[in-house]
């Protein structure tokens, strides 16, 4: 056993450490100082921002790596992206084993529907723009990744953990040196892009009046919120936190083995079987969720074990975590090569974004146009907690179905987006028929979204 006094015992607790007090010190910068706090830039990206600066400026004062000192056990970088890849996962399962309401009327089924589809006809625009780019910079910067613009809709779309995992597959199986940073810093910027065109659009309601101050307040939350009826106490034998961490990693704890099995199965597709770390993470914790729920209804479970508000704050707090360490582990120095391109990227995929969704909240969305463009816009720019945020100023109570479709759009979201993740692994060695797909693709969904508008069909109510 090592000596306790080594920093390869301490160096992942002190990491995980100086992540979280980068969070907490965000959280104080944007209470102290007014732009920081109207920006509605998160807590988190703040954080990462503050560690990637540092990180920086070390490096330019001693000429080494700071998150390589002993330290942080001298591995400090592969442990960032290890919690990037991780919390991703563990996020996602803590947030599937909450209770979900199901929509009931046919309008609300379709307005879900529609979101779904939107999210995913982002994806694809995202997609064909990025790819677009990176072939185009392919031809005029000397080696550079043709598919890298794939990681547009990852970095954008879906956050820091998916840039991650598909920025480490063209990585590690194309040869692409610098794309888990590369994929990582598009992250980063998708969360600008949120805070500045969030920020920029509700300047704009708020000059033509249509936007109302939402008062200062503490949140008050009542027991119910916090504990539901026929549910075990908060402190038993086992504390009732420990309860909800426990089905959590169990979960994923079965994701891991079955992870494990697919790869030997299919073991070309190793990485991007352990790539879907997070999908399959989903679809065990609904099957256990699905099981629970029925051995309750036949009375063999008596009591509810499973609590909405601890879950909640378990998902938060990794998603936080996930964020923060996914943009403290960007390497600047393997992306001065492609820093322009970088800008490009991000600036083509704010615009794109910002366009799209507001013309389809425009004309499908037209009883709560300005909450939908909100609650979508930061969703696939940064994440689903920077759309509520900038849905909160707008829906202070979440009062429209905005929210609802938010999380119900999930269902849909898979089923049309899975093809966009098994092309982005074909990407890098066919990038113009990837290209292609993706273009025949957004057409095809714009059909189905825009059915009503197109073929005069009657919306459903």
């Amino acid at each position: 056993m090592e000596n306790f006094a080594d920093y390869n015992v301490w160096g992942g607790f002190l990491l995980v450490s100086v992540l979280l007090l980068a969070v907490i010190t965000a959280n104080t910068l944007k209470r102290m100082i007014k732009p920081l706090h109207n920006s509605l830039i998160p807590a988190s990206v703040l954080g990462g921002l503050i560690l990637l600066l540092i990180s920086v400026l070390y490096k330019l004062i001693f000429g080494q790596e700071m998150l390589e000192t002993y330290f942080f056990g001298t591995n400090g970088w592969s442990n960032l992206e290890i919690i990037t890849y991780h919390s991703l996962a563990l996020g996602f399962i803590a947030t599937t084993f909450k209770s979900k309401k199901a929509a009931t009327s046919k309008k609300r089924l379709t307005e879900i529907f529609n979101t779904g589809i939107t999210t995913v006809s982002t994806y694809l625009l995202q997609g064909v723009v990025g790819l677009s780019i990176s072939i185009v910079a392919a031809m005029l910067v000397p080696n550079f990744f043709k598919a890298a613009g794939v990681l547009l809709p990852f970095g954008y779309g879906q956050g820091t953990g998916q840039a991650l995992n598909y920025g480490n597959i063209y990585e590690t199986e194309f040869g692409f040196a610098g794309d888990k940073s590369f994929g990582l810093s598009i992250a980063a910027m998708g969360f600008l892009s949120a805070s500045i065109g969030g920020v920029i659009y509700l300047n704009i309601l708020k000059k033509k009046g249509q936007l109302e101050e939402l008062a200062a307040k503490t949140d008050m939350l009542s027991a119910s919120d916090i504990q539901g009826s026929n549910e075990i106490p908060m402190q038993e034998s086992m504390d009732k936190i420990t309860i909800q961490l426990s089905f959590t990693t169990t979960a994923y704890l079965i994701t891991f083995l079955a992870m494990k099995y697919l790869s030997m199965l299919i073991p070309g597709m190793r990485s991007v079987i352990f790539g879907f770390n997070f999908l399959l993470g989903v679809i065990i914790a609904s099957l256990m969720k699905a099981i629970i729920r029925n051995l309750t209804d036949r009375h063999i479970i008596h009591r509810e074990y499973i609590n909405d508000f601890l879950m909640t704050r378990i998902s938060n707090f990794f998603f936080d975590l996930m964020v923060v360490s996914g943009i403290a582990a960007i390497r600047i120095n393997v992306l001065l090569d492609s820093w322009f391109v970088l800008l490009v990227l991000g600036i083509a995929g704010f615009v794109v974004a910002f366009i799209y969704n507001h013309f389809v909240a425009k004309k499908l969305f037209p009883e709560y146009k300005k909450e939908q463009f909100l609650m979508m816009f930061g969703m696939l720019t940064g994440t689903a907690g920077t759309g509520t945020i900038l849905l909160r100023e707008v829906d202070h109570e979440f009062q429209t179905p905005a929210a609802d479709n938010m999380v119900y759009q999930n269902f849909p979201a898979i089923v049309f987006g899975f093809p966009i993740m098994l092309l982005a692994t074909v990407a890098p060695v066919k990038p113009y028929m990837c290209l292609a797909i993706f273009a025949g693709l957004f057409i095809v969904l714009n059909l189905i979204l825009f059915r009503s508008k197109i073929f005069g069909t009657k919306a459903d109510t």
